[in-house]
């Protein structure tokens, strides 16, 4: 008989279903629902909501497909793991009934929320103890409906993340996980342990933090009624969660210190791991407890994340043609201009407020456009490198922290589809780049495999995964690329000193 494991994997943009043979450590079915983005609501500008139900809704789907597709039978899924988009906020009832719209990851509407906790708090407080301001993370957002939706927040019972209300909605169980509480800013680093200065300067409740697992154990079973939902055999145990960023880090074996994963898709992201907490004192990139964090072997994750990357990407693709232009059509048409894009400068920050700007909604500006000189390859290659140039921005700030950035790990995914992009990427930030075939869902499969005790070990659980490529940074090209970055660079700062950016 197989043994099985599922990955679930829930975006903003889509929700992706793997079936992993624990046997083979392959993948043997996956899919993403819907096959169009996911609606993102903004009552109003600079927010985004979306309907917990709705990524319930297309979990449910995901999971019919890839059981349907390879026949699962009773007895042969072992494990379910869920990784899911940081940051965002759920509220429910006694009921467990959803109290409002999830507010997630990029909404901007607690930022200055954030700002005043952190100044309460004090800087000295909350970087070492939280080692990240209270910005607009999960925290932030709670107090925001605290303050802004009384009646609706006296009715709150429990608050999750979206994965914890997945996990929810297969076991009845409301849990969460250490790496869930410090992604939210609930964690204190020093303490190791729920901050109770956070919680009381916020006043919020500790009665509605759920209680925290290990990313990898048993964390409830599917329920006789999630079972008749989903096609699930009930009693199979839900043994792994994560944020999407932990997750992609440990999909692609970035468990120890030193090793670096990156990914660009809807936001573009590089996470390191260490055994030492670091924070920058600006809060432009942040630290969060890793998956095998423990108190006896403490593991961070430190995490640049860039809002506006592939979202700049797919927004072109529409404004160019949409269904009538492919991404590889794209690619190949920037490809055709030369580095640097003769001038023309691609600011991706349209996607809300920024950390590496701290907290600043500078917005997107294509900058330098000449009418007579400039067409459609040039606008596609200064956005890849603007794209680029805006995570070398934050690998400087990394490396001012003192981590050491030569290879790094990514999925062979989303931008790093493109050829262009990656070789900007490797020559830019003069890094060895080795891509994998892995995804988040994946990822989520081998830590549920970790957590219900199917692997025997970590090597074991990785046995499947395949390294495509190694690409490494050419010296004697690395110069067009820099000089490219340094404009890119002045460009932004200057649009940072004329106040233009928000």
């Amino acid at each position: 008989m197989r043994k099985l494991l599922l990955g679930i994997d829930i975006g903003s943009s889509s929700v992706k279903a793997a079936l992993l043979d624990a046997g083979t450590g392959k993948s043997i079915v996956s899919k993403a629902f819907p096959e169009e983005e996911m609606t993102i609501n903004a009552p109003q500008t600079g927010w985004a909501e979306q309907d917990p139900e709705m990524w319930w809704k297309y979990v449910k789907e995901t999971i019919a497909y890839v059981t349907n597709k390879a026949e699962v039978k009773k007895g042969e899924l072992k494990g379910i793991g869920i990784a899911y988009q940081m940051h965002g906020l759920v509220c429910v009832d006694k009921d467990l009934k959803v109290l409002r719209p999830s507010i997630i990851w990029c909404d901007s509407r607690a930022v200055e929320i954030g700002e005043k906790a952190f100044q309460s708090l004090g800087k000295d407080y909350c970087l070492p103890h939280l080692l990240n301001s209270p910005g607009n993370f999960t925290a932030s957002k709670l107090r925001w409906v605290i303050e802004n939706e009384p009646e609706l927040a006296a009715k709150i019972h429990k608050i999750m993340l979206p994965g914890d209300f997945i996990a929810m909605k297969l076991s009845g169980e409301i849990l969460t996980s250490e790496t869930g509480l410090s992604e939210g800013i609930f964690w204190d680093f020093i303490e190791n342990g729920l901050s109770k200065k956070l919680l009381k300067q916020m006043d919020i409740p500790k009665e509605w933090i759920p209680e925290a697992v290990p990313s990898f154990s048993v964390q409830g079973k599917v329920s006789k009624e999630a079972a008749k939902e989903t096609g699930l055999e009930s009693g199979v145990p839900i043994s792994y969660r994560a944020g999407d960023q932990p997750n992609n880090a440990f999909s692609l074996q970035v468990l120890k210190p030193g090793e670096l994963a990156t990914t660009a898709g809807t936001s573009g992201t590089v996470y390191g791991v260490c055994d030492t907490p670091l924070y920058d004192p600006l809060s432009r990139v942040n630290t969060f407890v890793h998956v095998n964090h423990s108190k006896k072997k403490p593991s961070y994750g430190v995490l640049l994340c860039v809002n506006g990357t592939g979202i700049l990407n797919s927004w072109l693709k529409k404004v160019m043609g949409g269904k009538w232009i492919a991404y590889e059509e794209m690619n190949a048409m920037g490809s055709g201009a030369p580095i640097g894009s003769e001038g023309l400068t691609f600011l991706p920050f349209g996607n809300g407020v920024e950390r590496i700007m701290q907290n600043k909604a500078v917005g997107a500006h294509l900058l330098g456009l000449d009418l007579l000189k400039h067409d459609k390859k040039h606008v596609v290659r200064a956005a890849q490198e603007g794209i680029v140039s805006s995570l070398t921005y934050g690998f400087r700030i990394m490396k001012d922290m003192g981590m050491n950035l030569k290879t790094v790990k990514a999925g062979k995914a989303n931008m790093f589809l493109s050829p262009l992009f990656r070789k900007t990427f490797v020559q830019m930030n003069e890094v060895n780049l080795e891509l994998y075939d892995t995804d988040g869902a994946q990822g989520a499969a081998r830590g549920a495999g970790i957590g219900a005790g199917v692997f025997a070990s970590e090597s074991e659980a990785f046995k499947g995964l395949s390294l495509l490529e190694t690409l490494e940074p050419n010296p004697n090209f690395s110069q067009p690329y820099l000089d490219a970055y340094s404009a890119w660079e002045g460009k932004l700062n200057e649009l940072l000193k004329s106040g233009l950016a928000g």
